[in-house]
């Protein structure tokens, strides 16, 4: 029985990380940014929980930092899904009252 040839994984450098991070952070979603990348979803997943910074070692700092950390997720979702009503809104608004030339 043969074994097929083996593929060599892909090796990024830090620069295509460091873009790759930025993208994810600016898009809608860290799939969407793997996918505009050709990339795989969870190497760009495991980056970004390398990039994050640790938790304090103290107990009641940890537990601050991470309720911080879900409530500014929970406000960014919120932003994106105002940005998108007053889009929708803008987009109605244009298709109903089309420019009369």
């Amino acid at each position: 029985m043969e074994k097929a040839p083996a593929t060599k994984r892909p090796r990024y450098d830090a620069a295509f990380r460091a873009e790759a991070l930025r993208l994810a952070s600016e898009s809608r979603s860290t799939l969407a940014a793997a996918r505009a990348l050709n990339s795989d979803p969870k190497r760009l997943y495991a980056w970004q929980k390398d990039a994050q910074q640790p938790l304090p070692a103290n107990p009641t700092e940890a537990a601050e930092v991470q309720t911080l950390r879900a409530a500014n997720k929970r406000l960014a979702q919120e932003l994106d899904m105002l940005k998108k009503a007053i889009a929708s809104k803008r987009l109605k608004r244009v298709i109903s009252h089309p420019p009369t030339l």
